[in-house]
């Protein structure tokens, strides 16, 4: 996520020093919020589908798991 982050910024930057309107601006910026909310999401909903052997693969047990599964998408 570090990485997407970074990515992101970059590409604000970029627009910035390209002139881009503010209205642009705003509106990739919501499009990556929106982005990272649904991908959070998703895998939170994952979470909740694997099986306790796979929840020890990635190294987490299965309270730790429905723990994560159960927060809100827009909290990190």
């Amino acid at each position: 996520m570090a990485h997407a982050l970074t990515h992101t910024h970059e590409v604000m930057k970029h627009l910035n020093q390209r002139g881009m309107p503010i209205v642009a601006i705003l509106a990739v910026k919501f499009a990556v919020c929106v982005t990272n909310w649904a991908t959070r999401y998703r895998t939170r909903q994952a979470l909740k589908q694997l099986e306790a052997w796979q929840l020890r693969d990635v190294g987490l047990t299965p309270d730790q798991a429905l723990s994560e599964a159960s927060r809100v998408f827009w909290k990190l």
